[in-house]
């Protein structure tokens, strides 16, 4: 089996803790980057995969990533959205499957 792509959403209060969060994230995705391709952030949250609206995470420079850790705020942003039961919205769960 190939590499496969990975995906990172932030969710819920934007604070540095949470960009940690995704220094740390980017960090092990390139580490084991012989097992995953690229790492795509979601803008805003899950809803930046609802949308199509990806980050891809490699064309940051390890210093940028590196600086997350003390970067106040949500850098790829957040959102509080819910998403349904799958048997209530196959459709979400369907495009997400396509998106990523």
């Amino acid at each position: 089996m190939g590499k496969r792509n990975a995906f990172y959403a932030q969710s819920g209060g934007v604070t540095s803790v949470i960009n940690a969060s995704a220094s740390g994230v980017i960090d092990a995705c390139r580490a084991n980057s012989d097992k995953i391709g690229t790492l795509y952030a979601g803008k805003n949250g899950i809803i930046g995969a609802l949308h199509e609206e990806l980050i891809d995470t490699s064309l940051e420079s390890p210093a940028d990533i590196s600086a997350l850790k003390h970067t106040p705020g949500g850098a790829f942003g957040s959102c509080r959205y819910k998403m349904k039961d799958i048997q209530d919205s196959n459709v979400e769960y369907e495009r997400l499957d396509r998106s990523l």
